[in-house]
C-alpha cells in the first residue's frame, strides 16, 4: 500500500497519489453499478474502500478514514442483502422510504453528525471535525439504505457531496473534490432510475402485503 500512497500522477500542479486515483475511480463506478443495481456494486466498493482508508489516514481526516471501515462492514450487508431480495427482471427490488423512515434518517444524520463531531475533536482525529463528521454519518445512512434498496439514499449522497467538495479542496485532494462533483450527476442520474424503478414495483408490493 505504501507504492500506491508514495507515488502517482501530478496534473496541472497537482499530485494524486494511485491510491486516491484508483479509490475514487471504484467510487465513481460503484455510482454507476448502483445505478443497475448490479451485485459487482458491492465488491468494487470493498476495493475502493481499502485504497481510500489509507489515503484519508495520510490526510489526517479521522472521519473519512473511519466511514471505510463501516462501509466495507455494510458493503458486506449489502452484498448478502440484495442477494436475498432481488427481481428477477430488474434486479434488486427497490421502494420509496415511508414517512417515518425520512424522520428516522434526518435525526439520525443531524445526532450523528453532532457525536461523531465532538469525539473526533475529543480525539484530535480531525482538523475540520464538523463536514468530517457529517461526511462520515451521511455516507454510513446512504449505504445503510442502499443495502435495503430504498430510493432515498441518492439523496443522502447528494448532502454528503455538497459538504464533501470544499472539505476535499482545503485538504489537498483536489482529485477527490473533482470526483465528489461528478458524484453529483451521477446520483441525480441513478436518483431518477431508481424512482421509475419505486413505481414498478408498487403494484407487487402492494399484492404481497395484502396477500
Amino acid at each position: 500500500m505504501r507504492f500506491f500512497l508514495e507515488h502517482g500522477i501530478t496534473v496541472l500542479g497537482q499530485r494524486t497519489s494511485y491510491a486516491e486515483l484508483i479509490g475514487q475511480i471504484c467510487a465513481l463506478a460503484v455510482v454507476f453499478l448502483a445505478k443497475y443495481r448490479t451485485l459487482w456494486t458491492w465488491p468494487v466498493q470493498v476495493a475502493a474502500t481499502v485504497l481510500l482508508f489509507s489515503v484519508y489516514v495520510s490526510a489526517h481526516l479521522g472521519g473519512l478514514a473511519s466511514r471505510q471501515v463501516v462501509i466495507l462492514l455494510i458493503s458486506i450487508y449489502g452484498w448478502w442483502a440484495w442477494t436475498r431480495h432481488r427481481d428477477p427482471i430488474f434486479g434488486v427490488v427497490v421502494r420509496r422510504s415511508t414517512w417515518p423512515e425520512i424522520f428516522v434518517t434526518i435525526g439520525v444524520l443531524i445526532v450523528g453528525t453532532a457525536g461523531v463531531a465532538w469525539l473526533l475533536h475529543a480525539l484530535n482525529a480531525s482538523w475540520d471535525p464538523v463536514p468530517d463528521a457529517a461526511i462520515f454519518v451521511g455516507t454510513v445512512v446512504a449505504f445503510a439504505l442502499q443495502g435495503r434498496g430504498l430510493v432515498e439514499f441518492w439523496l443522502v449522497w447528494l448532502v454528503v457531496d455538497a459538504v464533501g467538495v470544499p472539505l476535499q479542496i482545503n485538504s489537498g485532494l483536489w482529485f477527490s473534490a473533482l470526483v465528489y462533483t461528478v458524484f453529483a450527476g451521477l446520483v441525480i442520474w441513478g436518483w431518477l432510475s431508481w424512482i421509475r424503478d419505486a413505481r414498478r414495483n408498487v403494484p407487487s408490493v402492494r399484492k404481497a402485503a395484502t396477500g
